[in-house]
């Protein structure tokens, strides 16, 4: 817009290739200001039926909760995203398509046939659209190679086109078709639910791309969680770091890695290692942001010594050196705008210990002894041996220091001794924490029953892990092989991982913690994880590397079988934010033709997964640490895929098969069971907690605790207040010296608890800083929210737009900048800040 000037603002969005489109997607765009949506990729059979319904356009109403304020106009683009059959002028397709050729005095002077068959294509499309208008898209995969040969054909076709006289031909833009459709004044059907799986064929539902390459991402998520971090305590510090090291590094990483051949996992292992060690240069440089920032936070002075953090990148695989020195301070910093009860979780070779609080008291602990497992997880070179666990309460964008010390003797913080005892299947194992009680078979040392104390509620559960087999291509039916794209079993019966599929078992009983380690076989291992008072259990997977001996490829799920009646009926998150209703075998908008049982019923898990019975008042609910792809097969039944090793390309393009030889998986899940008003404040709250967890800063040290307090602060809070449990703080950004960037989001939709709108006034928030002025800008952060005027757009189930209030209309919010958030609203301000 600087350059080119308003018009140049982008107001229709393009999905021009990826596989599958969300209903939050199109809510965001709305919010972003934009009109128009068009997409080449739609499921085959849905393509169909809205031909035969002259339904390629309509309205998409992204959010149930935001009404029509999210209402977007929506197209499929008829010839994908490329030109008209036979109307590629790019010099690699010559061989099929002939350029225009108007010279009378040549042999192969083609006009009138070239000119016949393009309005034989145009006369085709229109058939299916509502309009007079109709948009065609030229180019397509590595065209315009040669721009001057392209635009020379269509600059002939349009002219000859123009004088057949029977269409009018032009150069144009999508938005300038928007705006045509628009004048149109049409009445256009609604839709309110999304576009997954996406199918190309009726072997080939793309939904394994939902969990291909695991690995990456979760480390995609690991990374957006530490880039919030990084840009938050550079707001606090109140500074810009330029060059090296720069937030830019890891937002520029993270940007690409959104790409659809990307965090998706649908490109060639070189491919995906690039993406990773790009991520890894920008998080490295956030670190070192990072930890300037929080050992200037924490001096008393300017004569304090820097402290440099180390950030423990290995600690999946119980790696840190700075903790298993058995002396070190940890701060803890909450990214949340509430005070948050963090469990603090690192490796150590000790097992005596005192944790000093900030106060000076010390805190309660307990030592865990590392499993078989994890000592011999690949790649491990450390002399930890056990966990430390502690927890404490952390308050909202701030932190808190703990002094960690070896001990001669365990003393009274050290809660009750860990018991450790492995189940030779005599009994049945029953542990709490307070809050979930978890029953494991004696037999086969599988879960088999939950009950939630607080609540009553108890369901029978029996978790497992299988496998499906992936489809070489070789069946009876269909050439298609399973891939990264694809997910096609040869079947609708999975496997055994195990014989019986049981787990030896260990448990390992403590005050704080109590864990249940299961391995299935060498190759999948589970700790079930219960902390004390907590409303969830962890269930924390090993996967890999998945055996190929037998050349078979395999596709692992973590399966979990209750008693609820679900009659057919599950639900999945959109981008972790409003809930969509999944049904076996059935789409909302045409009749569903299942020719693919399992993968057809596939659907993209970003953060939660759940069932529940209204009649008994029950959900059971599944929330994940990174996207995977999730279903319900049968009644009662939730299964997540966790790790997948295909050893075929599915020839959708990576031309390469997915076969990550010697990756080791480790994930969790996090399961919840109650009443279903509760059991939704829970997953609400908790998928916030894992998308943004406490980041935690090691540090060697022996100082005692009265020498450290001379020289640096324990503690530090980012905010005056505790934000309501509604309010997500989504972004805090320094994007200028004394401009801050601030989006504040309500968690909770319409229909759900805690549903009321929140206030929340901005001006005294922050404790760095005062904000001075404030300025609502579109969802994107690109344009004043008072420049925008969307199109209106007629729905057979027309409501009027509910009414911005006078402040928002003007995009002017008086001091002190007391804000409303209604449900599922994303609210973005530019803020002008001073110094306190």
């Amino acid at each position: 817009e600087e350059n080119f000037g308003a018009e140049a603002r982008p107001r229709v969005a393009w999905h021009i290739d990826p596989f599958g489109h969300s209903a939050e997607q199109a809510a965001l765009f709305a919010k972003m200001g934009y009109d128009g949506f068009f997409f080449a990729r739609i499921d085959y059979d849905d393509f169909e039926s809205r031909k035969r319904r002259v339904a390629m356009e309509m309205v998409w109403r992204g959010s149930a909760s935001l009404g029509s304020e999210s209402d977007l106009f929506t197209g499929v683009l008829f010839y994908g995203y490329g030109p008209p059959p036979g109307f590629c002028f790019d010099h690699r397709c010559h061989s099929a398509d002939p350029p225009i050729q108007d010279d009378p005095n040549l042999f192969d002077y083609n006009v009138d046939q070239r000119v016949a068959l393009f309005l034989e294509r145009v006369r085709e499309q229109a058939k299916y659209y509502t309009t007079n208008n109709v948009m065609l898209t030229f180019g397509s995969d590595f065209e315009y190679q040669n721009a001057v040969e392209v635009f020379k054909n269509l600059d002939k076709l349009i002219k000859y086109v123009n004088q057949n006289g029977s269409v009018n031909m032009f150069y144009s833009t999508p938005t300038r078709y928007v705006e045509a459709v628009h004048r149109a004044q049409k009445t256009w059907t609604l839709k309110t639910d999304d576009f997954f799986p996406y199918a190309s064929g009726p072997y080939s539902f793309w939904s394994g791309y939902f969990t291909s390459r695991p690995a990456l991402k979760g480390y995609t998520r690991q990374c957006n969680n530490y880039l919030q971090v990084c840009k938050q305590l550079e707001a606090i510090h109140g500074t810009i770091f330029h060059g090296k090291p720069s937030v830019t590094t890891l937002k520029q990483a993270l940007a690409v890695d959104q790409h659809h051949d990307a965090v998706s996992g649908t490109e060639k292992q070189h491919v995906a290692d690039d993406y990773a060690k790009r991520l890894h240069i920008g998080q490295v440089e956030c670190e070192d942001i990072v930890s300037t920032v929080l050992s200037s936070l924490s001096a008393r002075n300017s004569s304090a010594p820097e402290m440099k953090f180390q950030f423990c990148e290995l600690a999946n695989i119980s790696v840190c050196p700075a903790s298993e020195s058995n002396s070190f301070n940890v701060l803890v910093y909450n990214p949340i705008g509430r005070t948050l009860q963090a469990l603090v979780s690192l490796p150590v070779s000790g097992d005596s210990f005192t944790v000093v609080a900030p106060n000076g008291s010390n805190i309660p602990y307990q030592v865990v002894p590392l499993s078989a497992k994890a000592r011999q997880m690949k790649g491990r070179r450390a002399v930890g041996s056990s966990t430390i666990f502690f927890q404490d309460e952390i308050p909202p964008l701030g932190f808190k220091t703990f002094l960690v010390r070896p001990a001669a003797s365990a003393g009274l913080e050290k809660l009750t001794a860990t018991e450790e005892f492995e189940n030779e299947g005599k009994s049945d194992i029953v542990l709490d924490n307070g809050v979930l009680e978890l029953t494991f078979d004696g037999s086969t040392g599988r879960l088999s029953h939950m009950r939630n104390l607080l609540s009553g509620v108890q369901v029978a559960v029996d978790q497992q892990f299988l496998w499906w087999n992936s489809s070489a291509g070789n069946n009876v039916n269909s050439t298609q092989a399973s891939g990264a794209y694809i997910f096609r079993p040869n079947g609708t019966a999975p496997f055994s991982v195990s014989e019986g599929n049981r787990a030896t078992v260990t448990v390992v009983k403590g005050e704080l913690v109590t864990e249940v380690r299961q391995e299935f076989n060498p190759w999948v291992h589970q700790v079930v994880r219960l902390v004390a008072g907590r409303a969830f259990a962890e269930f924390q997977f090993t996967v890999g590397p998945i055996p190929f001996q037998d050349e078979l490829g395999k596709e692992v799920v973590s399966r979990f079988s209750t008693d609820i009646t679900t009659a057919g009926v599950w639900y999945t998150d959109a981008n972790g934010r409003e809930i969509q209703k999944r049904k076996r075998n059935f789409r909302p908008t045409w009749n569903f033709n299942s020719t693919e049982p399992v993968a057809g019923n596939y659907f993209p898990v970003n953060s939660r997964i759940f069932i529940k019975d209204e009649r008994k008042d029950v959900q059971f609910t599944v929330l994940t640490d990174r996207s995977q792809g999730g279903s319900s097969l049968n009644d009662g039944q939730l299964e997540l895929m966790v790790h997948r090793r295909c050893l075929h390309d599915d020839g959708k393009g990576v031309d390469e098969a997915l076969n990550e030889t010697h990756l080791v998986v480790t994930g969790s899940h996090f399961v919840s069971l109650d009443h279903i008003a509760d059991a939704t404040v829970v997953h609400r709250v908790l998928a916030e907690a894992l998308m943004l967890r406490p980041w935690l800063a090691v540090l060697h040290s022996t100082q005692s605790y009265s020498d450290y307090v001379k020289n640096y602060h324990m503690n530090f809070t980012g905010l005056s207040t505790s934000l309501p449990s509604q309010v997500h703080l989504l972004t805090v950004e320094l994007t200028e010296d004394k401009t801050l960037l601030l989006r504040l989001e309500h968690q909770f939709q319409v229909d759900e608890p805690l549903n009321a709108p929140v206030n929340v006034t901005l001006e005294d928030l922050f404790t760095a800083f005062k904000i001075t002025s404030v300025r609502e800008l579109t969802l994107g952060g690109n344009a004043a929210l008072s420049s925008v005027h969307r199109l209106h757009w007629n729905t057979a189930e027309d409501e009027s737009s509910e009414s911005l209030d006078k402040n928002r209309a003007s995009g002017s919010i008086e001091s002190p900048f007391t804000v409303l958030l209604k449900p599922m609203e994303i609210r973005t301000f530019e803020a002008n800040i001073e110094w306190t």
